[in-house]
């Protein structure tokens, strides 16, 4: 994508460049988020202009300024990339991202005087299959806890922290970006909650439990500060940090839940999000109510929550079939 988005007509380039300052800097939305957007939109424009990551481009001459950008962006274009990358072989999900990336774009870009019309507002995608996300038994949950709580028994401060960010995640279902953008301060051990800046900057407030409170003051007094000490006081404020003294960043978080994950028996492989999964399922299994889970993720609709009640049917269902003496 990155050489895609590099022989793409001037014109384009710089369209792309002030999007992407407009969904980061305006928006508020999450560096994993701005680079899905604008990869959609760059796969869209080299589409439009004949570009191919090799850097062939259809057609001579370019003419100057947006309009160039966007000439001859129609319905009919976006349908037609949309078809073009049905037959590559594209799943329904991945299409539904993208025509939903489409008329995000087109609807901006209309907004700020780029299009004359929306194109985007017609185009309808397939909708897409809506899986089961895969969670940890809550006495799954436990054995990677007590794992983890063993290793961290031998006073390792990495261990430390892979104890700490794995009770929290369990505990308070937070995103991984979230969990990596945590500062000390943002931790009350008083009322046992963490403060969460989430997606489109929206803060909220998230309890945890003693476990979690034990792990992380263990990593706060024993661990972090000799980690710390390797920066040279260049994260000083951040919660966790890497080897080198630095903010951990996500890709060290997946790594630390999947193979933490992979010494549970029978436990399906999983990263930070299948945590996440567990914490929804588990809290939803124990009787808590949509809104609270809504409010606990950080979901900007009940309907995105509504999806961990299916997993909870699911579950009753293979309990019913495993237990009922008149379910077969």
């Amino acid at each position: 994508m990155v050489r895609l988005r590099a022989a793409l007509p001037a014109s384009a380039g710089e369209l792309v460049d002030e999007y992407e300052r407009h969904l980061r800097l305006e928006r508020g939305l999450s560096a994993h988020t701005v680079r899905a957007y604008v990869g959609d939109v760059v796969s869209l424009l080299g589409f439009l202009h004949g570009v191919e990551a090799a850097g062939k481009t259809v057609g001579d001459d370019e003419p100057a300024g947006d309009v160039a950008a966007l000439a001859g962006l129609d319905v009919g274009e976006l349908r037609a990339w949309l078809a073009e990358q049905h037959k590559a072989g594209v799943s329904r999900t991945t299409l539904s991202r993208r025509a939903a990336a489409a008329r995000t774009f087109t609807a901006w870009a209309r907004r700020v005087g780029k299009l004359e019309q929306d194109p985007g507002s017609r185009l309808v995608a397939p909708r897409p299959h809506r899986t089961l996300p895969g969670v940890l038994r809550p006495e799954q949950a436990e054995q990677l806890m007590k794992a983890s709580s063993a290793g961290a028994a031998e006073r390792d401060p990495v261990a430390l922290r892979d104890h700490a960010l794995l009770e929290l995640l369990y505990a308070t279902g937070v995103r991984v970006a979230e969990l990596c953008g945590l500062d000390v301060g943002d931790v009350e051990f008083g009322r046992r909650v963490i403060r969460v800046l989430g997606k489109g900057g929206k803060e909220r407030t998230v309890p945890f439990g003693v476990p979690a409170e034990k792990a992380l003051r263990s990593w706060l007094d024993d661990g972090r500060p000799v980690l710390a000490e390797r920066a040279g006081g260049e994260a000083a404020e951040a919660l966790f940090l890497g080897v080198r003294g630095r903010r951990l960043d996500p890709r060290s978080v997946r790594r630390v839940v999947h193979d933490g994950v992979g010494s549970v028996h029978g436990a399906v492989d999983m990263g930070p999000h299948g945590l996440r999964h567990s914490a929804a399922t588990h809290l939803l299994e124990g009787g808590a109510d949509l809104r609270s889970v809504q409010e606990l993720l950080g979901h900007a609709t009940l309907a995105t929550t509504q999806l961990y009640t299916h997993v909870t049917v699911e579950r009753l269902k293979a309990i019913h079939d495993r237990s009922h003496p008149r379910a077969r």
